[in-house]
C-alpha cells in the first residue's frame, strides 16, 4: 500500500477538518434554536476562528503549530477590528452572505473571547489527535 507524502496526507486531514468545522458552523447557526442558549450564542463565532485555523495548517504545512495560531488570531482580531471601520462600500459587502460569514456586521468584544476560545480548542485538537495523524 503506497502511502502519501506527508504534507499531501497533512492537507487532506486539514482540508477535511475545514469542511467539517465549516459544516458544524453553519448548523450552529441553521438549528440554534435545538442548541444550548450557551452554545447558539457562541459556538458559531469560535468554529468560525477554528476554521481560520485549520485553514492556516493547510497552507502552511510541516510549519510549527505556534505559528498557525498566532496567524490565526492575528487574522480573526483583524477581521473584528475591522468591523469598526463602517463605510458605505464594505457595509454593502458585509450585507451579502459572503461577506457576513467572512467579515460579520459590527464589533463586539466577546467575539474576540470566542475566536480565541475556538483556536485553543483547534489548536488542542490539532497537537493531539490531527498532527498525529498527519505524520
Amino acid at each position: 500500500m503506497q502511502r502519501f507524502p506527508v504534507n499531501r496526507r497533512s492537507r487532506i486531514i486539514y482540508g477535511c477538518a475545514i469542511l467539517i468545522t465549516v459544516v458544524s458552523g453553519l448548523c450552529s447557526r441553521a438549528y440554534a434554536d435545538y442548541l444550548p442558549s450557551f452554545a447558539a450564542a457562541h459556538l458559531g463565532d469560535a468554529l468560525w476562528a477554528a476554521m481560520v485555523y485549520f485553514g492556516f495548517r493547510l497552507l502552511l504545512p510541516g510549519r510549527p503549530l505556534v505559528l498557525a495560531f498566532a496567524l490565526s488570531v492575528l487574522f480573526s482580531f483583524s477581521i473584528e477590528f475591522s468591523q469598526l471601520y463602517q463605510a458605505a462600500w464594505i457595509n454593502g459587502w458585509r450585507a451579502t452572505l459572503p461577506g457576513r460569514l467572512i467579515l460579520g456586521r459590527g464589533f463586539l468584544w466577546i467575539d474576540l473571547v470566542r475566536y480565541t476560545a475556538g483556536i485553543c480548542t483547534a489548536c488542542a485538537l490539532d497537537r493531539f489527535f490531527l498532527n498525529r495523524a498527519s505524520t
